[in-house]
C-alpha cells in the first residue's frame, strides 16, 4: 500500500516579508496564523497585531472571522479593550454562531464595567448551544461559570447559584465550581448546604469546599486542615525558587511588612490600623504591600499614613511582587489574607522574607507551606490542638486580636428608628449570614420560643437569606416578624447599633471576630459557644481577656439556657455593660499599646532565635 505524501506545513515568515505578502493579498491564512503565532511566542505580539490588521484590510475570505478572533485575543492581552471589543464584534457579525469571540466579548464588556452587556453575551451562548454537542459543550460550561462568577461578584446570589447548578448538572467534576456553589448556598442560608446533585456525592462536595466556607460548615479542625491542604495541592505552585535567605538581615531596625488586599473599609483594616500606627519606630521599620481597592475611605488613608513605606503591587505578578518584597530585605512578612478572597498564596510561596506569619485574614489554618507562624493566644489555639495547624502558634500573653481605640461612633439611635419594639429584650447577631447554620439558627428559635418578650435583630445581608430565615422561623413556630433585619450602614452608624441591643448571640462554629470586638467595645455582652476550631474560639478568646468567662459556653444546651436566663434577668446584662466599660478603660482586651509591645517582643524573639 502506497504511503500518502504528508501535507506541507505552513512556514513562518519574518514580519517584513509576511506584511508585504499580506498587503498584496498573497499571504495564505495558515501562513498568517503560523507567522503571528511565532511572533507572539517571541514576545512580539504588537507586530502580530499589525500583521493581522494589514491582512484583514487587504484580504477578504470566508475565514476573516478567524483572523479577527485571533487579533482580538492579542489586543485583549495587550490591554486594548476598546479595540479588542471592536474586532470581536466584527467577528460575531461575520459569523453569529462563532462562540469564542462572543464569549471573549463578554469578558471585554465586564472589564469595561458593562455588566448587562457582558451577561447578554454569555446568556446568548447558554440559549444557543447544547451540552450534547461535543464542540459546544466546553464553551457552554465556560459561559455558565462566568455567569455564576459575575453574578456572585455583583451580589446576585440566586442567579449565580442557578448558573452554577446548571453547569454542575452538565459536568459534575468541576472543583472550582463546586466550592463557589457550596459557598453561594451558605450565603443564602439554603439548608442543607450539601444539596444532592446528580453525579456529585456529599463527600466530593466536602472535598472541594473552600477553606473559608469550611470554617462555617465544619466544627472539626482536621476537616479544616484537610480543606486548606486541598487548596494547596490544587492551586499552589510550591516548586518555585526561594528568594529570601534563611536568616534575617542585619539592618539597624527590624523591617516588618504587612501585606493585604484589605487595606480599605474592611474588618481586617478596622482591627489593625492602630497597630501599624503604634509600632516602635526606634526599633522597627514598617512596610505595607497593598493590592486593595482604592475606596478613598478615611480608614484606608489612616493605614497608608501609618506605614513608613507603602507599596502598591496590584499590577505586579506574584513573582514580581515577591521580588519587590525581597528587594526591600524584609525580615518578617505578616500576611493578613490567608485563603480569603484576594489571597496571593503563590506570592508567598517564593518565600520573599526569612520569617512569614499569618494573622487575622483566615480564622483557620492556611495549610500554606510558606507560612511559619500564626498569631494566637492559648484560648484561641490550645496547645493540644496545635497539631491541627500547618503553622506554629505564636502565643500572645493576653489576647490574639488587636483593637483600634480610635474607631468613631455615630449618635446612639432610638429603638423606634431601628424598627425595634421599645419594651422588648433585643437579641442581636450582626454576623454575615453565611456564618449561620441550621443548628445555631434552630437554637435561636428555641430561645425566642422560651423568651416571649424578645426579638432577634439580624444583619440584612442579602434578600434571599432574609426570605429563607423568615421561612425557617415560621417552620419552628416563631412569628417571622420577631426577626428584624438591619440594613448595611456606615461604620459609625453600625457601631452605634450595638448600644441599642441587650445581648449579642454569637454564631457557631464560625464565631464573630471583628463584630464581637465592636460589640464588646460598645459595652454589649456577647454570648458565645466555643468548640475546637480557631473560628469557634474567637469570641471566647475576647471574653477571656475581658474577664467574662461566664458568657462562654461549650454546648448548645448550655448556650440556650444562658440566653434564656439572661433575657429573663435584664439586670444581669446591665451589670455586664458596666463591667465592659471598665474593661474598655483599663482592661487587657483593648490595651492596644500593650498588645503592640507584646507582639514586638515576639518578633524580636523570633529574629534572635533565627540568627
Amino acid at each position: 500500500m502506497a504511503k500518502k505524501n504528508p501535507q506541507p506545513q505552513p512556514v513562518a515568515l519574518d514580519f517584513t516579508q509576511a506584511t508585504l505578502l499580506a498587503w498584496h493579498g498573497q499571504l495564505g491564512l495558515l501562513q498568517l496564523f503560523e507567522t503571528c503565532n511565532q511572533l507572539c511566542a517571541h514576545q512580539q505580539s504588537p507586530l502580530a497585531a499589525v500583521l493581522y490588521q494589514t491582512w484583514l484590510k487587504r484580504n477578504s475570505t470566508t475565514h476573516n472571522h478567524l483572523a479577527l478572533f485571533n487579533l482580538g485575543v492579542i489586543l485583549f492581552n495587550e490591554g486594548d479593550l476598546a479595540a479588542a471589543g471592536e474586532v470581536y464584534s466584527r467577528a460575531v457579525r461575520l459569523d453569529p454562531s462563532f462562540l469564542q469571540p462572543r464569549f471573549n466579548l463578554g469578558l471585554v464588556y465586564e472589564r469595561q464595567g458593562h455588566s448587562d452587556m457582558a451577561t447578554a453575551q454569555w446568556l446568548w451562548i447558554e440559549s444557543h448551544t447544547s451540552a450534547d454537542e461535543a464542540e459546544q459543550r466546553p464553551l457552554l460550561l465556560l459561559a455558565l461559570n462566568n455567569l455564576g462568577r459575575h453574578y456572585e461578584d455583583k451580589g446576585r446570589f440566586a442567579e449565580a447559584l442557578a448558573a452554577l447548578t446548571k453547569s454542575l448538572r452538565i459536568e459534575p467534576n468541576q472543583p472550582d465550581v463546586i466550592h463557589h456553589w457550596v459557598f453561594l448556598r451558605a450565603k443564602q442560608c439554603l439548608w442543607p448546604i450539601y444539596e444532592p446533585l446528580p453525579g456529585l456525592s456529599e463527600a466530593t462536595m466536602r472535598e472541594y469546599t473552600s477553606a473559608l466556607a469550611m470554617v462555617s460548615i465544619s466544627e472539626n479542625p482536621k476537616e479544616q486542615l484537610a480543606a486548606a491542604q486541598q487548596y494547596v495541592r490544587n492551586k499552589l505552585n510550591c516548586d518555585v525558587q526561594r528568594l529570601a535567605p534563611n536568616k534575617p538581615y542585619t539592618h539597624k531596625k527590624l523591617r516588618i511588612a504587612y501585606c493585604s488586599s484589605d487595606f480599605c473599609l474592611h474588618p481586617v483594616a478596622k482591627l489593625t490600623v492602630e497597630l501599624f500606627e503604634l509600632h516602635d519606630r526606634e526599633h522597627f521599620e514598617v512596610y505595607g504591600f497593598d493590592w486593595s481597592r482604592d475606596d478613598g475611605s478615611a480608614l484606608r488613608q489612616r493605614v497608608i499614613a501609618a506605614m513608613d513605606h507603602f507599596e502598591r503591587i496590584h499590577d505586579l505578578s506574584d513573582e514580581a511582587a515577591a521580588q519587590l518584597i525581597r528587594k526591600h530585605e524584609i525580615d518578617i512578612l505578616i500576611d493578613l489574607q490567608g485563603q480569603t478572597l484576594g489571597a496571593r498564596a503563590n506570592m508567598l510561596a517564593y518565600r520573599p522574607a526569612p520569617i512569614q506569619i499569618t494573622y487575622l485574614g483566615l480564622p483557620a489554618t492556611t495549610g500554606l507551606p510558606s507560612i511559619d507562624y500564626v498569631i494566637a493566644d492559648r484560648f484561641l489555639i490550645p496547645e493540644e490542638m496545635a497539631e491541627n495547624y500547618s503553622e506554629t502558634p505564636l502565643y500572645m500573653p493576653d489576647v490574639y486580636q488587636v483593637s483600634d481605640r480610635q474607631r468613631q461612633c455615630a449618635p446612639i439611635p432610638s429603638r423606634k428608628s431601628c424598627g425595634l419594639p421599645a419594651d422588648a429584650f433585643v437579641f442581636c447577631s450582626f454576623n454575615n449570614n453565611y456564618k449561620y447554620n441550621p443548628e445555631v439558627f434552630h437554637a435561636w428559635m428555641r430561645i425566642l420560643a422560651r423568651s416571649p418578650n424578645a426579638v432577634l435583630w439580624l444583619l440584612a445581608d442579602n434578600p434571599w437569606a432574609q426570605e429563607n430565615l423568615r421561612a425557617e422561623a415560621q417552620a419552628h413556630g416563631v412569628e417571622s416578624d420577631r426577626l428584624i433585619f438591619a440594613g448595611r450602614v456606615s461604620p459609625e452608624s453600625y457601631l452605634a447599633r450595638f448600644a441599642v441591643a441587650d445581648l449579642f448571640l454569637d454564631s457557631y462554629p464560625f464565631n464573630a471576630g471583628t463584630t464581637a470586638n465592636d460589640a464588646l467595645w460598645m459595652g454589649l455582652p456577647v454570648l458565645t459557644r466555643s468548640g475546637q476550631t480557631f473560628a469557634s474560639r474567637m469570641a471566647g478568646a475576647l471574653l477571656t481577656a475581658a474577664d467574662l468567662e461566664e458568657l462562654i459556653t461549650f454546648d448548645v444546651s448550655s448556650y440556650e439556657e444562658k440566653a434564656v436566663a439572661l433575657a429573663a434577668t435584664a439586670e444581669k446584662c446591665n451589670a455586664m455593660r458596666q463591667h465592659l466599660q471598665q474593661v474598655r478603660e483599663n482592661g487587657a482586651l483593648f490595651d492596644t499599646p500593650r498588645f503592640v509591645q507584646n507582639l514586638e517582643a515576639e518578633f524580636k524573639r523570633l529574629i534572635n532565635e533565627t540568627k
